[in-house]
């Protein structure tokens, strides 16, 4: 996986991050300390749930060599799927509020859990395709990646810029699906 394709992965799987950073910067008037603890939070998981994905893929790799490729573009393919539906949903869906400094960390571990549940699933698909040092690289920018995207997002949220959500969730979805097809291509073609 080249830089470019790590970048493009991270900023799909992202794309919640920024959401929830910026409205959790707006709703609560976020000071800066606890946006960089929500950033440092965020990027954390998205870091650890794909790292644990791709272990469990990497010990899955042995029984299932033959069809890894195509477990990996169908992991790829449902999570990108899922994206472009929840885009292109009408309705609004209520957004969970954590606000309460009592529970802070606990509250932004939650919401690092909950926006880090798909990287689990494209760990798997990564560790199915790739050798772990590949992926522990990936995994970094990954998490480098959601690191700066929930500072941007601390950013608009403190200034109460809106994030268009379901056009970068569409977009988000396109990039997953197309980096299964390549992984797909690439076993087949090779």
């Amino acid at each position: 996986m080249t830089f470019i394709e790590a970048l493009l992965l991270a900023l799909a799987l992202c794309v919640d991050t920024l959401v929830v950073s910026t409205t959790t910067a707006f709703r609560e008037k976020m000071t800066w300390h606890r946006g960089l603890l929500l950033a440092l939070i965020l990027g954390f998981f998205q870091f650890a749930f794909p790292l644990v994905g791709a272990l469990i893929g990497d010990v899955a790799r042995s029984f299932i060599e033959a069809v890894d490729h195509w477990v990996a573009f169908g992991l790829l393919a449902l999570i990108g799927g899922k994206m472009i539906l929840d885009g292109v949903k009408k309705e609004e869906e209520e957004k969970k509020e954590f606000s309460s400094s009592r529970y802070l960390l606990l509250n932004y571990s939650m919401l690092g859990i909950a926006t880090s549940i798909d990287g689990l699933a494209v760990g798997i698909g990564l560790g199915l395709d790739m050798p772990l040092n590949t992926v522990l690289w990936v995994v970094t920018v990954i998490g480098v990646v959601t690191f700066l995207v929930a500072l941007l997002g601390i950013f608009l949220g403190k200034r109460n810029i809106p994030v268009p959500e379901r056009t970068a969730t569409v977009i988000a979805g396109v990039v997953l699906i197309g980096l299964g097809v390549k992984i797909l291509i690439e076993h087949l073609a090779g």
